[in-house]
């Protein structure tokens, strides 16, 4: 099991975080090191590998809170394990509580307010992102904690690059032209930059953020991808997770 770890977090004891990959000795195709139910997939195989993965964290599946991701941009406050019916944010400031973000594709954002000691996980793809899900998430942090852009670090997990993330024009129309670039009768998007802004527009440092560099669909051999594989084939999880401090 090979687990993608941010550097941005690492100057925060008290906060773990770690995104999922297909590599496994154990881990067969089409699934490989699949983390979904909801693909084909052996239930039972894929909840002892949620376990592994929530074990590397230091917690078991008891003490997770997940979301019934829906494209949309509903923002939830957990204080308990369990699923959040219709929700693509997660957000909490209790401690020992993971909070987890399916992703195949789609952009995972993770934020740390080192401050108020609180963490979200954002699930967003291009509809998220058109609603603006990660300022409306910035701005849920903010009315409830006053959460101030110097205190929040932010984690872009992989996602697929602007470089290989074909969309028809009723897509395209919905993005301003600087995240465009013209393909025959398509478009390339780039959903990574154009969060990227938000970040930048709401006052957050460049040296609180960092993007992987990985993309979901050009990492064949390491990273999960629905647009390559279709739906028979895996899922990621990416958690953050906030620990006591010492």
């Amino acid at each position: 099991m090979i687990i993608i770890e941010p550097e941005i977090f690492n100057v925060f004891p008290e906060i773990k975080c770690g995104f999922s990959t297909k590599t496994d000795p154990e881990a067969l195709p089409p699934y490989y090191f699949n983390l979904s139910a909801s693909v084909g997939d052996d239930p039972a195989a894929v909840m002892a590998r949620k376990e592994r993965f929530y074990n590397w964290f230091g917690i078991t599946s008891s003490d997770v809170a997940t979301q019934y991701q829906v494209h949309e941009d509903t923002i939830t406050y957990v204080t308990k394990p369990g699923l959040s019916p219709s929700s693509d944010v997660l957000v909490t400031d209790v401690t020992g509580l993971g909070l987890v973000v399916s992703s195949a594709d789609c952009l995972p954002v993770f934020i740390y307010d080192k401050k108020n000691h609180v963490i979200a996980g954002i699930h967003s793809g291009w509809k998220s992102s058109e609603k603006r899900i990660v300022r409306k998430a910035l701005e849920f942090l903010q009315d409830k904690w006053n959460s101030h852009p110097d205190d929040l670090y932010i984690y872009f997990g992989p996602s697929i690059s602007g470089e290989v993330y074909e969309v028809g024009p009723e897509v395209a129309q919905k993005f301003p032209s600087k995240y465009l670039i013209p393909k025959k009768e398509k478009f390339l998007l780039n959903i990574p930059l154009f969060n990227l802004d938000i970040l930048t527009s709401f006052g957050i440092p460049d040296k609180n953020i960092q993007v992987s560099r990985l993309c979901s669909y050009s990492s064949k051999k390491l990273l999960h991808s629905y647009r390559r594989d279709g739906q028979v084939s895996g899922r990621a999880v990416g958690m953050i997770l906030m620990k006591e401090k010492n």
